[in-house]
Parts: C-alpha cells; structure tokens; sequence
C-alpha cells in the first residue's frame, strides 16, 4: 500500500487535469447545471462518477483490455459516443425550439426526473472514449509493480471518481450561483443552442479523431 500511496499525488493532479478539459462529461454538466437545475446536475454528476467506476472495474478484471488490442471494439466504442452525442444535441435542440429549457434560481426542476438524469451521467461516460483509454491504458501506469495490478487500478479509479464529482460539485455551485441572470425565454433558448451547437461540434471533433 504505500508503493501505491507514493503514486496518489501525481495522479491526483493528472486526472484534476483530465476532469477539467472540455469533454463530454463537462458538456453533459453544463447543459444540465444550465438547462435542468441543481438537482438534475447533482444526480448526472452522480451517474458519471457510477460510470468511472464501472470502467475501473472492467479494466481491473482485465475486460476492457479489449478496447486497447481491437481497434474494431475502439472504434465501436467511439462511434457509440459520437451517436449518444449527436442525440444528446438533438434533443436540447428540440427544447430550444419549444421553448422547455426552464430553470430557476433554486432548483430549476425541468421536467424530467432525477433517475433519468442519473441515467444520463452514467450513459454520457460509458461511451465517453476518453474515459476509457484513461481507465484502460493511463491508469496502469501509476501501480507500481509491487502491487497487484487489478487492485491498483480500482482504486485509483475511485480517487478518479472522487475528484471528478468534487470538480463538478465546484463547477455546478458556480454555475447555479448565476443562473438567475438567465430567466428570459430569450435567454434559456439561447442557452439550449449553445450547448446542443457545443455538443454537436464535441461530436464531430470526436468523429474526425
């Protein structure tokens, strides 16, 4: 254990790094801090640290291994991703259109239910490509031979997940602390074709990579 201790802080500070990059799971927390409110940011946040786990596990057990030898699975991967983006934009476009982007200063319930945006972080990471190279061929690099590998990698997924939740907490707070400067019906639609405008080009910069 401190073989592996002596790695945290490096680690530590690479995935602060990687959690603050613009990405899928940035977009998918802005779009829900923005268009459904607190809660619903809370509960994505939730699914994507669920979501982290889960890529730890497999790559633990040796699972996801398969996506770092098979570029027919990567890419199956990464075409998944692309697509879940592509409707992720669809439908914040077609709430622009109808004008259902509504949020508050407090909660900014929309009308959706908690469980579906739990559903969303955890969807958003699981074809999230970045997470998975990350937990596939990044992670390993930080246990030491000393340490059993499997063990190693679960558990600084769990640091990963737990920073990644702390970052976004921080950046929801942000968030919501100036939500009530955009209450206008022009505001929220505007707001709606950002992010699906946003969401779509982090698709296409996928697609092309």
């Amino acid at each position: 254990m401190p073989e592996l201790l002596a790695s945290v802080p490096a680690y530590a500070l690479a995935t602060f790094l990687i959690v603050i990059v613009p990405g899928q799971g940035m977009a998918m927390v802005l779009k829900q801090a923005l268009i459904s409110g607190k809660n619903h940011a809370f509960a994505s946040v939730l699914g994507n640290s669920t979501g982290l786990l889960i890529w730890g596990a497999t790559s633990a057990i040796g699972l996801s291994a398969i996506f770092a030898s098979s570029d027919t699975a990567y890419a199956i991967l990464k075409y998944t991703g692309v697509a879940y983006l592509f409707y992720v934009g669809t439908t914040t476009a077609i709430s622009a259109v109808k004008g259902n982007g509504t949020f508050t200063s407090t909660d900014g319930i929309r009308e959706t239910s908690l469980v579906s945006s739990y559903r969303l972080g955890l969807l958003t990471n699981l074809t999230n490509v970045k997470a998975a190279v990350y937990a596939v061929a990044f992670t390993p690099q930080f246990v030491p031979q000393t340490f059993s590998l499997g063990w190693g990698v679960f558990l600084l997924v769990c640091l990963w997940a737990v920073i990644s939740t702390a970052t976004y907490s921080v950046i929801i707070s942000a968030v919501m602390r100036v939500s009530h400067l955009l209450q206008s019906d022009s505001a929220r639609k505007k707001l709606s074709w950002v992010s699906a405008i946003g969401i779509y080009l982090l698709g296409l910069g996928i697609l092309l990579s």
